[in-house]
């Protein structure tokens, strides 16, 4: 594992260098879009819906919409925000275990002591499990300030990121508001049905089905040899949609900055129209080349 962030771990004159690491992974089998007709990648674009312009990353602004206006947030209205800096994971309180809801607890990270000394690492971890507290915390990661809990895994410290308590929805159902009345006997078949099911939790017991079955499906095809070519599908240069404009992010870049480059030279509109129209041209050419190939892409060998 590779760490995410260093910094230290405070609480009244205690201070512990730590690593943080995401203790957790997505196993989901990858899987991305392609034409059904010849497995060519499909690729979707940054288009501005006024000018219809493909819009690099450095020009992009963030925006928020407000009672019918579109608020622009610049890059340096962003930066000018007094974002923490700190590298220093500070401890609130210690609260009782069960105090924590289980619902607020969102992303796990684990936290390995960053000096040639564990000690003041194994002391905390040993105090926490003896006092069963759980540490709450704030600390800034990715420029955002979170609220954390710090809980003993193990022999690792774990610090799991909380939810703000505006962001938990109220749950409010009406039907929960009737007066239900459960008999004696039907709670003491629930509870035996609920003691038939009983047993220890071993995570190691279940797997996802779906991804399982979802390899198991690529490995057949595989086998099978119905795979494409992937230099055939994934070609360096992107092809023209059907009636289309050319899709290739290079191209338009490369024609946007010949034109600038023509205004800026005294060129004026002119000079611009003479650069749209070589790059349409260029454009047009690359359409005629790339059709009217129905054939699909080959396959392999198998």
């Amino acid at each position: 594992m590779r760490s995410i962030w260093k910094g230290a771990l405070t609480f009244g004159l205690v201070n512990v260098p730590v690593k943080v690491y995401s203790a957790v992974e997505d196993h989901d089998v990858p899987l991305h879009q392609v034409h059904d007709e010849d497995g060519g990648r499909i690729r979707y674009q940054r288009t501005c819906e006024v000018c219809g312009k493909v819009i690099a990353y450095s020009d992009i602004d963030r925006a928020y919409v407000d009672d019918g206006q579109t608020i622009v947030l610049t890059k340096d209205d962003l930066a000018s925000l007094p974002a923490e800096k700190s590298r220093e994971i500070d401890v609130v309180e210690f609260v009782p275990t069960e105090q924590i809801d289980l619902l607020t607890l969102d992303k796990p990270y684990y936290l390995e002591p960053d000096s040639k000394s564990p000690k003041a690492y194994v002391l905390l971890r040993k105090t926490l499990e003896q006092t069963d507290r759980t540490a709450v915390v704030r600390f800034t990661l990715r420029q955002k300030t979170r609220l954390a809990a710090l809980r003993v895994r193990g022999d690792v410290l774990v610090l799991q990121t909380l939810l703000w308590s505006d962001e938990v929805r109220e749950a409010a159902f009406p039907a929960l508001d009737e007066d239900v009345k459960i008999s004696k006997k039907e709670l003491e078949m629930s509870a035996a049905l609920v003691e038939s099911y009983s047993s220890d939790f071993d995570p190691e017991e279940f797997v996802d089905e779906y991804q399982k079955e979802l390899r198991t499906l690529i490995d057949a095809k595989i086998e099978a040899g119905e795979g494409f070519d992937v230099s055939e599908t994934f070609g360096d240069e992107a092809k023209a949609e059907k009636g289309g404009e050319v899709i290739d992010l290079m191209e338009a870049l490369r024609a946007s900055v010949e034109r600038t480059k023509a205004a800026r030279t005294g060129g004026g509109k002119t000079a611009a129209k003479d650069a749209d129209d070589d790059a349409d041209g260029e454009a047009d050419d690359k359409k005629s080349a790339s059709k009217p190939k129905k054939t699909t892409a080959k396959k392999k060998a198998g």
